[in-house]
């Protein structure tokens, strides 16, 4: 029974779900539940909000309804297309459906909510505790349509009734309303000076918009000058206060200096200033002042500056190609200016000075070689620097005529010595007339010649002789060079080993001597020939040239105890240790060897 009443039940509600199909379609029979109110239109066909096997296609569908929203999140704005954690989530995590046409799926808590998410980020006033949504956001109306300009809210507090625009975020913050953070750098009129601690009100009474910006507009009633000098007021006056500010210096060609500084600007500008060009010569308002009468023409500030009238800043170093120096500086202008002052004159000292040369013109017209302006007796000539011969020792002191006899400076002295010292030569010109290879300016007694510069040196004993000692005369060049010139009785050997003394002497000592007959004779000396004194081969005088003969037999012809029947060669048996050993084999034999027979 269990089993078929089950059977009848389920065929009943096989069938009623077959009359439903049959009017609404097999989909509305596993609908979770009803849908909003705002969906009830598409709640027959879910194909609207569902694509079957493809969740993903629900979002695409749902941003094809809401086109607004599909809007912000193409364009990355609004709360759905700013906030990454939002733009990356499906509808369905935030929007649930099928709870009931009376179901809320768009409510937020608006406590937790961030604004900043959204394109208009509370701040200042805005975002102070207890501001309640309802103040931007009417009831009624979506989220979204909250509009986004100042005056859609704040209409009641424009004070300018609109004629400035709607722009209010240009002038005002959110930190209060009263409180404007206008620049008004940015406008064509920037406030400088005083302008920029001024009220509003003070410029713009009425309206923000085409208020003039000429300084008349405000300050008629501070013009002194009764708009004589035109609607310009910037062109002297600025923002720092009232007071001239006029850059005569840089705005005009006639820079203000000394007392034209603190002058008056009617004292030259008599009629409309800046309307007519004045003159800006001197003359041109200081005529009467001119003391010279015009004499020194019209150039006034050649000699005059704007100082004082009294003053000159004529500098005569500057201005002229006559610097004055010395006791000239002092001097008074009509001292060499006599006659009228546009004439030059001439630089040359004669021309003021020919009553004090001393020297009759004997020294010609250039005073200037000699004297300065400093002072007309002080001579300056510098010998050393002004001419080619430098005065040394002696010549310092000496006195111009002992040279320059007459007519100085118009003849050039000569420079050699002998010119003037040729009554000192002792020599009497055997040395020739360069006396400057010996003496010097110290003193003509004191001649530091330099024997090294001859063509006998001084070195050894030579260094410490006198000059006398070799030679005997003032004809220095008579003197020998050669060792017996000087040394002939010193020579013991009796002119025998000829006169080259200085092979085998030298200057450091005559009894000192050095000669290696092995190395520079063709004879060298062995045994007792060592012992032998020179004299004893070299028995004869020589004069150019020392020669001995070489054979033993030329000094030994006494010793030859043979008679000469063995001939002359005696090295043949003897050697040049001793006579008396003689060669046997080819060896020396002593005496007491030989036997009778051998």
């Amino acid at each position: 029974m269990g089993i078929r009443r089950f059977a009848r039940a389920l065929a009943a509600i096989l069938l009623g779900a077959a009359a439903v199909a049959h009017g609404q379609g097999l989909d509305a029979l596993v609908m979770p539940g009803k849908v909003v109110e705002g969906h009830a239109k598409l709640e027959a066909q879910c194909e609207n909000c569902h694509k079957r096997f493809d969740k993903a296609a629900q979002v695409r569908l749902c941003l094809d309804c809401h086109k607004d929203v599909a809007s912000d999140v193409a364009g990355k704005r609004g709360y759905h297309g700013r906030a990454g954690e939002v733009a990356d989530k499906e509808c369905r995590a935030c929007h649930t459906e099928h709870k009931g046409r009376e179901a809320r799926i768009a409510a937020f808590d608006t406590a937790k909510f961030d604004h900043a998410a959204t394109d208009f980020a509370l701040r200042g006033a805005h975002a102070k505790p207890g501001t309640e949504c309802k103040s931007c956001h009417a009831a009624g109306k979506r989220w979204r349509e909250a509009p986004p300009a100042c005056v859609d809210c704040h209409g009641k507090d424009d004070t300018h009734k609109g004629s400035l625009g709607p722009k209010c975020a240009d002038c005002h913050g959110e930190r209060t309303w009263k409180e404007p953070v206008f620049d008004h750098d940015k406008t064509r009129f920037a406030l400088l000076g005083k302008h920029e601690n001024a009220k509003c009100k003070a410029c713009h009474e009425k309206q923000f918009k085409d208020t003039p910006r000429d300084c008349l507009a405000c300050h008629r009633k501070d013009d002194a000058h009764k708009a004589r000098y035109g609607a310009k007021c910037d062109s002297c006056h600025d923002t720092r206060n009232w007071e001239n500010h006029f850059a005569h210096d840089t705005k005009t060609k006639f820079p203000l200096g000394g007392k034209h500084r603190t002058a008056k600007c009617d004292t030259c500008h008599k009629t409309a200033l800046y309307r007519e060009a004045l003159p800006t010569r001197c003359v041109s308002c200081h005529r009467a002042d001119d003391v010279h009468k015009a004499s020194l023409g019209e150039a006034c500030e050649k000699c005059h500056n704007d100082r004082g009238w009294k003053s000159s800043n004529f500098d005569h170093d500057r201005d002229t190609k006559f610097a004055l120096r010395g006791k000239h500086k002092p001097a008074k202008c009509n001292a060499c200016h006599r006659g009228a002052s546009r004439e030059k004159l001439p630089t040359d000292c004669v021309s003021c000075h020919d009553k004090d040369d001393v020297h009759n013109e004997g020294l010609g017209p250039k005073c200037a070689t000699c004297h300065d302006e400093r002072s007309w007796k002080e001579s300056r000539f510098d010998h050393d620097r002004d001419t080619k011969y430098a005065l040394k020792g002696k010549h310092a002191n000496a006195k111009c005529a002992t040279c320059h006899a007459k007519d100085a400076y118009r003849h050039k002295a000569p420079t050699a010595c002998i010119a003037c010292h040729r009554k000192d030569d002792a020599h009497k010109g055997s040395l020739g007339e360069k006396c400057a290879d010996c003496h010097a300016e110290r003193s003509w007694k004191e001649a530091p010649f330099d024997h090294a510069r001859s063509r006998f040196p001084l070195i050894g004993a030579h260094l410490k002789v006198t000059c006398g000692s070799c030679h005997r005369s003032a004809r220095f060049k008579e003197a020998p060079r050669e060792c017996a010139g000087c040394h002939e009785k010193d020579d013991v050997h009796e002119e025998r080993l000829g006169r080259g003394c200085e092979a085998c002497h030298n200057t450091r000592s005559w009894a000192s001597w050095d000669f290696d007959h092995a190395k520079r004779a063709k004879y060298p000396l062995e045994g007792a020939h060592r012992k032998a004194k020179c004299i004893a081969c070299h028995a004869k005088p020589a004069k150019d040239k020392v020669e001995a003969p070489t054979a033993c037999f030329s000094c030994h012809r006494g010793d030859d105890v043979h008679g000469g029947s063995f001939g002359t060669q005696c090295e043949r048996c003897h050697g040049a240790d001793s006579w008396k050993a003689i060669r046997a084999g080819g060896r020396v034999v002593a005496p007491r060897q030989r036997r009778t027979g051998d």
